[in-house]
């Protein structure tokens, strides 16, 4: 019973955190993550998440937002990956001239080649089959950017942020994936939507291990 009231308080404030920001205004942030399925995703939809996740790795949210624009017009605004491929110069310098990195650059286009040579339909078929095992393979994805790769392509997983994790160790989950499915079997929601949920109430709060602290899992046998 003290299980249940325990695993009660923490889907609570999963709830009162979802709430939290959507009164902030991240609601459509919740509903296009709902929405999200790799079956939709075309061409230019991969390519900009591609990119968006491969500047976002490491870096403030904020920053790669504001830059974001200017750099999808670098990139023709991902009109396709023929188009960056035959243009990759001056997208290339357009979009160092915007964001200083050249290896996330150069990643970018790398990403852009590789759908041109065998086709997006045969990528994303790829991706279908193998999942992470694929993204993992990209240029520039790692062992935390291919979660967030496969998160924002409509892939039903948690991304194992710093923010996740550290909630996950205050409340003692093994993993923010076994706090997320707990969290979804309370609730139904996809886990997706409760990583996104969760993280972005961590950068909305200097303090947001503190609604978890007295929500701990309760140790075995109670």
């Amino acid at each position: 019973m003290q299980s249940t009231s325990k695993f009660d308080s923490l889907v609570s404030v999963y709830l009162d955190a979802k709430d939290y920001i959507i009164a902030a205004g991240y609601a459509a942030e919740i509903d296009w993550q709902e929405e999200r399925r790799l079956s939709d995703v075309t061409e230019c939809g991969f390519l900009r998440e591609a990119a968006w996740v491969i500047l976002a790795s490491g870096m403030s949210e904020f920053v790669v937002r504001c830059k974001f624009p200017l750099i999808s017009k670098a990139f023709f605004n991902w009109a396709s990956a023929n188009q960056i491929v035959k243009g990759r110069v001056s997208c290339r310098i357009n979009a160092l001239h915007v964001f200083h990195h050249e290896r996330k650059i150069d990643a970018i286009l790398r990403i852009a080649s590789l759908v041109d040579n065998v086709g997006f339909s045969n990528v994303k078929l790829d991706i279908q089959h193998e999942g992470l095992e694929y993204i993992r393979r990209l240029p520039f994805m790692g062992s935390v950017t291919s979660f967030h790769l496969a998160k924002n392509l409509g892939i039903d997983v948690v991304k194992p942020d710093r923010h996740l994790v550290r909630i996950a160790k205050t409340t003692k989950y093994d993993s923010p994936q076994e706090m997320c499915e707990l969290i979804a079997s309370s609730t139904g929601e996809r886990l997706s939507v409760i990583d996104l949920v969760i993280w972005r109430f961590a950068t909305l709060n200097r303090d947001y291990l503190i609604p978890f602290k007295t929500n701990k899992r309760p140790p075995a046998g109670f």
